[in-house]
């Protein structure tokens, strides 16, 4: 059966043309069924090097290309995103953050339902702060949960206060972390992620410019998260899993942590570890792509 992408917005029937603006592309003067109508995966993350990374990396794990092949950027007339596609891959850089991350979403689920796209499964893959659990290990997210620990995300819309739902896909939760024990390469976890919105005091963190609470009211914060189920700390997973839920896109979140939170603050890793920490969530769902198109 084939599920299309739903698209909550009745006026967009009456537009002529759909120009967006933030990648740089138009329904006018692109053709997007040509351009994305093969597109089954795509994997956003933050930055646009680590995008063009992995789709490198994808495009040799598939067997679609080479070291020294090149990969342009589809996004080219714009500096806010970039977007690289090789196969049935997709992959967009979203910035930091949930207003960065949402006005990507919205002009990505538009660019999907434009191409005419079916059943598609959308990755975030990132790094995150890991709450009881060593640096290097990957979180798939179950859900993600507001600064409260509620599982929602909260937006003001036209002066009245929006709540939606933040549940990802289950099954394919489950799916990726069969992958990990196959791969056997890393420590994977299940668990809820926190989105925050910022990195520093929303984050309890002790190094930031202004920081008015103490070392213990910051311990005594994080445990009580880690009690309540959750795993690591990010920027982006409650927009991305509500947006992704009202479109009717089977989605998850895949993200390493660079630090236990209970240790620390501060990312004191060398660049190298650090490399190679942020190439995890790209193996796991790399193996995850590979097995889902039988070539595992």
């Amino acid at each position: 059966r084939e599920n299309f992408i739903h698209l909550h917005n009745p006026h967009l029937e009456k537009m002529k043309e759909d120009i967006l603006y933030h990648f740089a592309l138009g329904t006018g003067t692109h053709d997007f069924p040509a351009l994305f109508g093969d597109v089954k995966f795509v994997c956003v993350g933050g930055s646009p090097s680590r995008m063009k990374a992995f789709i490198a990396y994808i495009a040799e794990e598939l067997g679609l290309g080479g070291p020294g092949c090149d990969y342009p950027n589809i996004c080219v007339g714009t500096d806010r995103y970039a977007m690289y596609k090789v196969g049935p891959v997709l992959s967009v850089s979203h910035g930091m953050g949930i207003p960065s991350i949402s006005i990507m979403l919205h002009e990505l689920i538009k660019l999907l339902h434009h191409a005419k796209c079916s059943n598609i499964t959308i990755i975030r893959i990132g790094t995150s702060g890991g709450i009881g659990l060593e640096p290097g290990s990957v979180v798939i997210t179950r859900q993600s949960v507001d600064a409260t620990f509620k599982p929602q995300f909260e937006q003001v819309i036209l002066g009245k206060t929006v709540i939606r739902s933040t549940n990802l896909d289950e099954e394919l939760a489950k799916e990726l972390m069969q992958c990990s024990q196959e791969m056997s390469q890393f420590n994977t976890v299940i668990g809820n992620t926190m989105c925050t919105l910022d990195f520093y005091e929303g984050q309890g963190r002790l190094d930031g410019a202004i920081c008015l609470y103490s070392e213990e009211e910051k311990l005594q914060y994080l445990k009580e998260a880690y009690d309540s189920g959750i795993r690591n700390i990010e920027m982006e997973s409650s927009v991305f899993a509500a947006m992704c839920s009202l479109s009717g896109v089977k989605a998850a979140v895949v993200c390493v942590t660079l630090l236990n939170r209970l240790e620390g603050d501060q990312i004191s890793s060398s660049h190298d570890v650090l490399v190679e920490y942020q190439q995890r969530p790209q193996k796991l769902v790399g193996y995850f792509i590979k097995k889902s198109l039988g070539k595992v």
